[in-house]
């Protein structure tokens, strides 16, 4: 297979079973999404948005300015460094040394907020940027962005449905900017409406766990609908470390 670009590689991840924490009778399947050109999940969302703001003329003579915790901010760089779109991530300064190198190695622009107020900051200091000069600056935001979970309903879902052979039963998903969730959720049910979808989410406000949010603390993203999931378990930040 060649490809013309490499947006063209997001997607399409594969399964792997995880049969040493299974328990009788059930198979456990974990999704490889580090197999994605970014390394994360993220490459999905970061690459529809991008998409369905290109198809509206929203990015021509625009940066591309969005608030990250990592994931989603190393998606946009390399999309943007293989698309030619210029790109500005504000990120809490204590994310970790290693996403701020990739980024700035695909040529993004990093905005430092206060590190105390971790992703709401970023969220906060986007908003202003955005709304003190809007000609500069195409505002992505991915927490309320409807193609964030649109990607995971026309891709992921469809995916799992089709490597499961529609056999999937239950799908659990950790809740970051709630699109992964909300969009992968939704394209299971419309195969299979007794599909179990469950969140999970840090159990504390302050954690370790990069990425996720405690939603009872955090600005709840505008994508996020608690009443489509079937159940939220948290997650002790020690407990996810060790399993992951």
């Amino acid at each position: 297979m060649i490809l013309d670009s490499l947006v063209q590689a997001v997607g399409n991840t594969p399964l792997v079973r995880l049969r040493t924490i299974e328990p009788p009778g059930v198979e456990i399947h974990a999704k490889l999404e580090w197999f994605n050109p970014g390394g994360s999940v993220k490459d999905r969302a970061a690459l529809q948005i991008i998409r369905e703001a290109l198809a509206r003329g929203d990015l021509p003579g625009r940066t591309l300015l969005d608030s990250t915790s990592g994931n989603t901010g190393i998606a946009y760089a390399w999309i943007g460094a293989a698309l030619q779109i210029p790109v500005a991530l504000v990120m809490p300064s204590n994310v970790s040394e290693a996403r701020k190198r990739i980024a700035r190695a695909f040529g993004a622009q990093v905005i430092f907020s206060d590190p105390m107020e971790q992703s709401d900051g970023a969220i906060r200091l986007a908003r202003k940027l955005a709304q003190e000069e809007p000609s500069k600056w195409f505002y992505a935001d991915q927490y309320s962005n409807e193609a964030n979970p649109r990607a995971h309903l026309l891709g992921t879902a469809e995916e799992i449905w089709r490597q499961t052979e529609g056999r999937v039963t239950h799908v659990v998903l950790g809740i970051g900017t709630g699109g992964t969730v909300m969009g992968t959720g939704r394209g299971l049910r419309a195969k299979n409406p007794d599909i179990k979808v469950i969140a999970v989410e840090p159990a504390e406000p302050m954690h370790g766990l990069e990425g996720l949010k405690h939603m009872p603390s955090s600005i709840v993203p505008r994508i996020y609908k608690e009443e489509e999931l079937t159940q939220k378990l948290a997650i002790d930040t020690d407990a996810g470390w060790d399993m992951a």
